[in-house]
């Protein structure tokens, strides 16, 4: 599995909540792309308070797939 390092990935989603981008993440790690769920909410405990929302990250190499899958996914 590829290190998480921020520098090194790219936004291929943003979500309102943690459950939702644990979902988008799981689909992509299911065609086979590491992807990582950031979000500022102290882990999920307060979720409420979060500024930036909820984003889900690839390396940059798959960044085309993943997009490719997420627009072709059922809502």
């Amino acid at each position: 599995m590829v290190r998480f390092v921020t520098n090194r990935t790219v936004p291929v989603a943003s979500v309102s909540s943690r459950a939702e981008g644990d979902i988008v993440a799981g689909l992509l790690q299911s065609e086979g792309i590491d992807a990582w769920v950031t979000a500022d909410d102290a882990g999920g405990e307060l979720g409420s308070l979060q500024l930036e929302g909820v984003r889900v990250l690839v390396a940059p190499a798959d960044e085309a797939r993943a997009r490719h899958i997420l627009a072709n996914s059922p809502s």
